[in-house]
């Protein structure tokens, strides 16, 4: 390939009009294959194909049918919501700072706020021992499982009802994550359960989790609880769906390529690591966000809060010496949990307990619409034969 085939990071950010921070953004969710410079191994070259297609991208005017498609990943708002946003860099609860949440309230305050409620506790119903299972993700599942199999359909019911039921999904899912049903706040019981004795310093780094991971926006297992919710089902169906979704390896399962990373970078050197998946045209899980560019605050306020491991810690100053990216959510969980010792599977089930407010907010204002989720597809397929 001829030099003109790459170009130096400078001239990337000029045909894109963007800061560094987005152009490596670009790299590591594969939209820009980047190689080291022959002539200084300390700077990186861009391929010019894949900036002129970004660049083109963002000027030319699109199609009804493409700006739709485009809408489905990480596009245009496609649904009216009254629950969370992002707005300059920031996450916002029903109009409240999730960061300054985080400093005071729990997960089960936060519920109420977020599935619009004023700030009086619900009495919950009696609570079924939670299902046997050999680790917390089964029991998860099997405890949503369980309950939408019987509990009736969300349509049609009274608030009161549903806020009620939506207090006792909640410590449904805290039950069967830690293992036995309990009393008092989510945090604490969470805290015992993983062995770190309510009220102290790795009870409240929970709780600080919880809070800022309980709603993202329209992230797909939200979307995928609303579309339940949109069909009249139970919350608890709503909820399945949605951590039917977030167990996925693109979403609440990318802790698991963070411990890939920080594994490759303990064996090789994070320099290195990091050079390696650079040059295989690879993401580096754990750092940077479509939704901000500047750096997630959810991750900021959390890795404020204790010292990540020593390995962790030199991954994060090397990623940001050599692509200016920040932590985001994923590795701040990871840190969080490897400093606290909890169980491998801890960061899935605090997503797990703490999307799953989120989910049954989206799933209450998505059955006030009254209005059933179901896009048109575009079809592609072989032309269809004549009758």
């Amino acid at each position: 390939m001829s030099n003109a085939d790459w170009i130096a990071a400078e001239e990337a950010q000029v045909r894109l009009s963007v800061r560094p921070q987005t152009l490596y953004a670009y790299v590591s969710r594969g939209r820009v294959s980047v190689r080291p410079d022959p002539s200084d191994p300390r700077r990186s070259l861009y391929r010019a194909a894949d900036i002129a297609a970004l660049a083109e991208r963002k000027s030319r005017s699109r199609k009804i049918s493409d700006v739709a498609a485009g809408a489905i990943s990480w596009g245009e708002p496609v649904l009216a919501s009254a629950i969370t946003t992002v707005s300059g860099g920031r996450l916002f609860y029903r109009g409240r700072d999730a960061i300054r949440l985080a400093e005071t309230e729990t997960l089960e305050s936060v519920a109420r706020l977020l599935r619009g409620g004023h700030g009086a506790a619900l009495k919950r119903t009696q609570r079924p021992t939670p299902p046997a299972g050999g680790d917390m993700r089964t029991r998860a599942f099997l405890a949503l499982a369980q309950r939408a199999a019987v509990d009736p359909p969300a349509r049609g019911r009274a608030a009161l009802a549903l806020a009620v039921e939506a207090a006792t999904l909640l410590d449904v899912l805290t039950d069967a994550i830690a293992g036995e049903v309990g009393g008092g706040v989510i945090h604490n019981r969470l805290a015992l359960a993983w062995g770190q004795g309510p009220g102290g310093e790795g009870a409240d780094l929970i709780r600080r989790i919880l809070v800022l991971v309980a709603d993202h926006e329209l992230n797909a297992s939200a979307f995928a609880a609303r579309v339940a919710a949109s069909t009249g089902a139970s919350l608890a169906a709503a909820a399945l769906a949605g951590i039917s979704t977030l167990s996925g390896p693109r979403h609440g399962g990318a802790t698991e390529a963070v411990r890939k990373f920080a594994a490759e970078a303990a064996q090789l050197g994070p320099r290195e690591a990091i050079a390696s998946r650079l040059t295989d045209d690879r993401a580096l899980p754990g750092f940077g966000h479509n939704l901000y560019p500047d750096g997630d605050p959810r991750a900021a306020a959390l890795l404020d809060r204790f010292d990540p491991p020593a390995d962790l810690g030199r991954l994060q100053a090397a990623v940001k010496a050599i692509t200016g990216l920040a932590p985001n959510i994923d590795y701040a969980l990871i840190a969080a949990c490897e400093a606290l010792a909890l169980p491998r599977d801890a960061p899935f089930a605090l997503f797990s307990v703490a999307r799953c407010a989120g989910w049954i907010a989206h799933a209450i204002e998505q059955g006030q619409t009254d209005s059933l989720i179901r896009p048109r597809a575009r079809y592609v397929g072989p032309e269809p034969e004549a009758l």
